[in-house]
């Protein structure tokens, strides 16, 4: 497989962690959980239906009676269609459905938070790719500085203290070398188990699409945007139908019945009577019985559970106000802070590019002006490490940049898979499911059982730090 093939873009780890990593996949289980709540609800206000069957053998009848049976077989069905409930039904009802919502707008920040994951770890690899070939192509030229350098030293031109100076330099360089290689390995090994795949040759990300002018203009789109704002909302308007649900507890239920009863003591009754001829018959052995009617409840006290209950969704209900002027107060926060770094990453990238560029002019300078002896060694040494630190920096500034963007999107609820053009195919789409089982009505409409989504990444390759040259160009 050529290179080209296996390059990898941004929206493309994206879309496999879309589609695989286990946050959102389990995520995706929680939400069909919860739709769930919505025929659960319903099923208080539904008719229910329930038949038993007994058979019973005496063992030992009793002494004082003569017509006790040997055996029963009985058979019961009874029907109960609840007519008023006092509201609980309705308003549970209500409450699942916005809680459904919520979880909706919660799976949407999953997806922002894990793509926030994945952007970042992509970056990290790009980043820490750069400055291990920037600690490479250092330590190379340290090695040959070091040569000249005794080479000089035979022939009387520089003296030891310039030999020690280049090695000095020279162990130090293979030492960040050797912490820059671990920390590439490490973002490669975080690059995995979010995305589910190797990273192999990740290319440069596209521009970010729709980064504000402003950071007032951010923090208007985030308060009408943000996921987690909008499932705080919720969340609170689900509390308010709890607290009527519970004001039920104190109100009448109506229930409307129906029952039939079947009994029959399999010719063990001891009935026998005279007939008419005086002939003795053995009576009636089948007992059938069926009645109808409404049932209606007052409850008149009930030891204050119900003020209770009352009371305590109230206070969970005030609970859900403060914390949605929390999460706003979060995500106002949030919003501003992204604007700031993202534009000081900005100017950090402008600034780092004039260091790097008069960096690499004063090594120039510094090296011709040491071939004709007016720079010493150490001279050298240090606009080499000047050099390379400002490299560092540049493509830490490059990713802080992006990764500070894409989070300043992700505040402002733009950072979801609508928003990002994956290469996943069909999206996932919560109200498929619930559209699904919100009027389900049977009682043995199961699902197949689950299987796994998500991928493992136990037989992937421990990684290396191997990258290519060309990215100690930054």
């Amino acid at each position: 497989m050529t290179g080209a093939a296996q390059a990898e873009t941004l929206q493309g780890a994206l879309a496999k962690a879309y589609r695989s990593n286990p946050t959102l996949t389990g995520a995706r289980a929680g939400q069909r959980a919860t739709d769930e709540s919505v025929p659960i609800q319903k099923a208080s206000g539904r008719p229910g239906l329930d038949v038993t069957g007994t058979y019973s053998e005496s063992l030992q009848r009793p002494t004082i009676s003569f017509t006790s049976p040997q055996r029963t077989l009985d058979a019961n069905a009874q029907l109960r269609v609840p007519i008023y409930a006092g509201g609980a039904v309705r308003n549970g009802v209500k409450a699942a459905k916005t809680r459904v919502s919520a979880g909706q707008a919660d799976l949407r920040g999953t997806e922002a938070t894990v793509f926030s994951r994945v952007v970042a770890a992509y970056m990290d690899v790009i980043r820490d790719s750069s400055v291990v070939a920037l600690n490479q192509a250092n330590v190379k030229a340290l090695e040959v500085n070091l040569q000249a350098t005794s080479d000089r030293f035979e022939v009387g031109d520089v003296t030891r203290t310039d030999v020690a100076q280049s090695e000095s330099r020279l162990a130090l360089a293979r030492s960040s070398l050797q912490t820059a290689e671990a920390n590439l390995i490490t973002s490669r090994e975080n690059y995995i188990s979010l995305v589910g795949e190797a990273p192999d040759d990740l290319q440069p990300p596209p521009a970010l699409p729709g980064l504000p002018a402003s950071p007032d203009m951010a923090v208007q789109v985030a308060l009408k945007d943000n996921p987690d704002i909008q499932a705080a909302a919720k969340a609170r308007e689900a509390a308010g139908y709890d607290v009527k649900v519970a004001k039920a507890g104190a109100l009448p239920t109506l229930n409307a019945f129906t029952q039939a009863g079947y009994t029959n003591y399999l010719h063990s009754l001891n009935s026998a009577a005279q007939d008419a001829q005086g002939n003795i018959v053995e009576g009636p052995q089948i007992n059938k019985q069926a009645a109808a009617g409404l049932q209606l409840t007052l409850p008149f006290y009930q030891g204050g559970r119900p003020g209770a209950q009352v009371r305590q969704r109230q206070a969970l209900e005030s609970q859900a106000m403060e914390q949605e002027i929390e999460v706003e107060r979060g995500v106002i926060a949030q919003t501003r802070s992204a604007y700031a770094s993202w534009q000081a990453s900005l100017e950090s990238i402008q600034s780092n590019q004039k260091a790097v560029d008069a960096a690499n002019l004063s090594l120039e300078g510094v090296r011709a002006e040491n071939s004709v002896g007016s720079r010493t060694i150490l001279d050298i040494l240090n606009a080499e490490q000047e050099a390379v630190n400002a490299k560092v920096q540049l493509v830490t500034a490059r990713r802080n940049a992006y990764v500070a963007g894409f989070s300043l999107l992700a505040a402002m609820g733009h950072a979801e898979a609508d928003d990002l053009n994956l290469e996943a195919g069909a999206l996932y789409d919560p109200m498929v499911n619930y559209d699904r089982v919100k009027g389900k009505w049977f009682d043995w409409g199961f699902d197949p059982a689950p299987k796994v989504q998500s991928t493992r990444t136990v037989d992937s390759p421990a990684q290396n730090a191997n990258v290519d040259p060309a990215l100690a160009q930054p």
